[in-house]
């Protein structure tokens, strides 16, 4: 095996402080592919290839039966896209590569050069899983036997497996030669499969107890921190230090260990976004960290790690109101849009497809799986594709018009703050989450940003500062301006009590203001009311309705649009009172509403007063979209 040392002597390292990430690659809208906001994303997926289909579905081996091969031909059979074309998909997300070695993958690399021929000949685009977090050990040693030293290791020095299926190891995405190793598959998908975006899964697991990550953050240690700091931490010789992975307390060296691993993580996307860059520039880059949690998760920080691309993918629970719980993925897609980013999630049903609609950007969804020649409504199910899906299918396709070039418009911004949410007492993030739930359960405009947006606040009229405790001081210097230009400031709980490593402030410098324009509460209801009224007259919109009616406002040149998602089942919400602000210099030519079982938009009547139009939506079966058109 190639040792650590020996690579240390070959590469040198670049670690990623703070403030590196100040930098973003998402491409902006206008340099993506013309075809995406066009057409925007249906997608129909089948990215394993045969061989882990064997292994996985509990062969000891990876040679298939007559029988799986056959209906493998038959899947990537030009009758297959004619099938998904008809359904109304654009987007096939299919297999290159995952994990099991180039000799041992070659076949199916091959299928999927020619696969992608027959997908691009009959006008769908494509995207290819180009690895996954983790590789195939019983193949992939047999053919590279360095790849045992790109193993991340955990807290026992065992590798760290895909769950059960331990034939599966997570690979260290910062390791030199293992990124040497996949930027040759990279290569092949951009060159020989010619695919439109890159997908790299798994993007959960961090560096671990493995020599190389032990050595990494060693030296992060000795590059981003003082020798002051380093005693603090406990260290007088960093060169034994060892990474603390398991909480037994919170300190400054688990901190560092915490913000180590989300960096690294970040890291890895970026240089393999940078690589994909060099071959095509417009190519669409994507990964799989899951969906947008109620708090920060290390190593997963999707405020940095999704400035590396324009998509991500969210698996998680399907939305719905059980329980008199609100269940949704409006966390992911409002996030997932602020930094510019297309959300992928499995669609399988009406509400699902209104969800998307209302809060995405340019994706209606993963509509479908198609594996062995059967088409299931997603992976591991073998429920079909309800037909109540068609007319949603149908309306994202027709009325691109409504969704196309739509902006958000969000009055108030919330700050999920890093070092709050990761290093102090938990209840900061839970208080965090809690009022992003409250927010979306009261229609309130608002986004989520990280600290890395805090230099664009001048897009909101509020900011709220929710479990807030730890603030580094650009970071409060950017919020004074941000209050002393005229933003308002709602304020819950302790705010700034600590710098961004925990270190206790003797008093905090955002207490005490005596403003007008901010607000201190304690209570996140009170919190709710509080930004209500600082934004006054001037929340872009508000809504009359139950829980389980959840709304978004966009905007274009010549229409305000107003998005209502009925999370009730089978309960339609009738006569849905909406104001919405007329911006300055606008007047109202008319009310519409549509929704994609009524053919035609209905006319409605509106009162509009000091720059307020009233309308009322006399139902809202699933998702309904009413247009305020200027004149």
């Amino acid at each position: 095996m190639v040792t650590t040392k020996r690579l240390f002597l070959v590469f040198s390292f670049f670690f990623l402080a703070v403030s590196a990430f100040s930098e973003n690659l998402t491409l902006p809208l206008d340099q993506r592919p013309t075809w995406l906001q066009d057409e925007g994303i249906i997608m129909a997926g089948s990215w394993e290839p045969l061989l882990f289909r064997v292994r996985r579905d509990g062969s000891e081996g990876y040679t298939p039966t007559p029988e799986q091969q056959a209906a493998y031909l038959r899947e990537h059979s030009p009758e297959m896209v004619a099938k998904l074309k008809s359904l109304g998909v654009n987007f096939v997300m299919m297999h290159g590569y995952k994990g099991f070695g180039l000799e041992h993958e070659r076949e199916s690399m091959a299928d999927a050069v020619q696969f992608s021929k027959l997908c691009h000949h009959a006008g769908l685009h494509v995207g290819v899983y180009n690895y996954s977090g983790a590789f195939g050990w019983e193949l992939l040693f047999q053919e590279i036997p360095e790849a045992q030293d790109w193993v991340v290791l955990d807290e026992n020095k065992n590798p760290v497996t895909y769950g059960e299926a331990t034939y599966r190891y997570y690979w260290n995405r910062n390791h030199p030669r293992a990124q040497e190793f996949y930027k040759k598959i990279i290569r092949f998908a951009i060159e020989e499969i010619g695919t439109d975006l890159i997908h790299f899964d798994n993007y959960v697991i961090g560096p671990g107890m493995d020599s190389y990550s032990v050595e990494r953050f060693r030296e992060y240690l000795k590059r981003n921190f003082s020798p002051t700091q380093l005693k603090e931490m406990g260290i007088d010789d960093v060169s034994i230090v060892l990474p603390p992975m398991q909480a037994k307390s919170q300190n400054m060296l688990r901190a560092a260990w915490l913000k180590f691993t989300t960096d690294s993580l970040t890291e890895s996307y970026w240089d393999m976004s940078k690589y994909a860059r060099s071959l095509r520039k417009d190519i669409l880059v994507e990964c799989n960290p899951g969906g947008v949690p109620d708090s920060i998760d290390p190593p997963v920080d999707h405020s940095t790690l999704l400035q590396g691309g324009e998509a991500f993918w969210d698996e998680g629970r399907h939305p719905g109101l059980r329980d008199g719980k609100l269940i949704t993925r409006i966390r992911t897609y409002k996030f997932g849009r602020r930094m510019n980013n297309i959300a992928f999630a499995y669609t399988t049903n009406p509400l699902e497809a209104a969800e998307s609609m209302a809060f995405n950007l340019d994706c209606l969804g993963c509509i479908c799986w198609f594996e062995y020649n059967k088409i299931v409504s997603m992976p591991g199910s073998d429920i079909p594709v309800t037909l109540e899906l068609s007319p949603y299918i149908q309306f994202f396709k027709n009325r691109r018009d409504l969704l196309r070039h739509a902006e958000v418009v969000a009055d108030v911004a919330v700050l999920r703050s890093f070092p709050s949410q990761v290093f102090a007492d938990p209840a900061n993030a839970r208080l965090t989450g809690t009022v992003e739930q409250k927010l979306i359960e009261n229609r309130i405009p608002f986004q989520i940003i990280g600290e890395n947006l805090l230099g664009e606040l001048n897009r909101y009229r509020g900011l709220v500062l929710a479990g807030c405790v730890a603030l580094s001081d650009p970071e409060i210097a950017a919020i004074n301006n941000y209050r002393e230009s005229g933003g308002k400031l709602c304020i819950i709980g302790p705010v700034a009590s600590y710098d961004e490593w925990m270190h206790p402030r003797q008093s905090s410098p955002l207490s005490g203001i005596n403003n007008p324009n901010v607000r201190y509460v304690t209570d996140v209801d009170e919190g709710v009311k509080a930004i209500t009224e600082l934004c006054g007259d001037e929340l872009s919109m508000s809504i009359d309705g139950p829980l389980g009616l959840c709304a978004e406002i966009t905007e274009q040149e010549t229409r305000r649009l107003i998005h209502l998602v009925n999370y009730l089942p089978e309960q339609p919400i009738n006569n849905v009172t909406v104001r919405v602000k007329v911006p300055a210099g606008r007047r109202v030519g008319k009310v519409m509403t549509g929704n994609p079982l009524r053919e035609k938009d209905l006319t409605l009547q509106y009162r509009e007063q000091n720059n307020i139009v009233e309308f009322t939506v006399p139902s809202v079966y699933i998702y309904e979209i009413a247009q305020v058109v200027w004149r």
